[in-house]
């Protein structure tokens, strides 16, 4: 890791990895969605409406992990205090945040005619909604102690405390038997047709692509304002290469 330490090395691969994670996750979430929408069939007993599923799934899979990716960067800030972990950490948190809060509106279109109700305190509806709150929390911690530079260990250690989150999302749907439905694709197999799941690597593939570029975007945005900074710090302190007047 600490190969990429250096800011400089670092950008050499973050400006061109960039631009082909937009490429790759423009093209295969447009064939995703396109094949969700206009292609497979409706399902037979939900309709038109678990064509959201393409939406819903990816999304609650990147919510999920960018908070894990928040929770590596936060150990390597404690542990091996890398100098890119803060900068990583604070980038992907509005990105996951965004992908968090869209599975929470995706869900709620998909329960309305499901379940008759917009929003239902379910176990996985309200951990992920905790998590949702969990990435504001860390956004404003991150902010606020972001001018004290790498000794500010707060959000790190917020970081590592919110991954107890992710577990309790995971298995709520066993805990506790509400009205959301159990786990419809594991390692095993899945519950669902194939001739309606095809379209959801596409968009799961895709959707990541998208959300490592748009971490990529912001650090290397975050990496730039720094070094503007610094520059203007240089320009603005006094020339210590000027002898000090001599008194006569």
């Amino acid at each position: 890791m600490h190969r990429f330490a250096n800011p400089a090395r670092f950008l050499r691969i973050a400006r061109p990895a960039t631009v082909w994670l937009l490429a790759i996750g423009a093209v295969l979430t447009l064939a995703g969605v396109a094949g969700a929408l206009f292609v497979i069939p409706p399902d037979y007993l939900q309709g038109e409406t678990a064509r959201i599923l393409h939406i819903h799934v990816p999304a609650a899979w990147l919510g999920m992990a960018g908070w894990t990716g928040i929770a590596v960067a936060s150990i390597s800030t404690i542990v091996w205090r890398h100098p890119l972990a803060g900068v990583a950490g604070r980038a992907i948190a509005p990105v996951g945040a965004t992908f968090t809060f869209l599975c929470l509106v995706t869900g709620s279109i998909w329960g309305r005619p499901t379940w008759g109700t917009w929003w239902e305190w379910d176990g996985r509806l309200t951990s992920m909604l905790i998590l949702f709150f969990l990435y504001l929390g860390y956004i404003g911690l991150a902010s606020a102690e972001k001018e004290r530079g790498p000794e500010a260990r707060a959000a790190a250690i917020f970081g590592v405390v919110g991954l107890i989150n992710l577990p309790v999302i995971h298995y709520s749907v066993l805990w506790w038997r509400t009205l959301h439905q159990g786990q419809s694709i594991t390692l095993k197999g899945s519950t669902i047709a194939p001739e309606l799941l095809w379209p959801l690597p596409f968009t799961m593939i895709g959707f990541s692509a998208l959300f490592g570029a748009a971490v990529l975007m912001r650090m290397r945005a975050e990496l730039a304002e720094t070094r503007v900074e610094a520059r203007l710090r240089r320009l603005a302190a006094p020339d210590r290469a000027d002898p000090e007047p001599v008194p006569a």
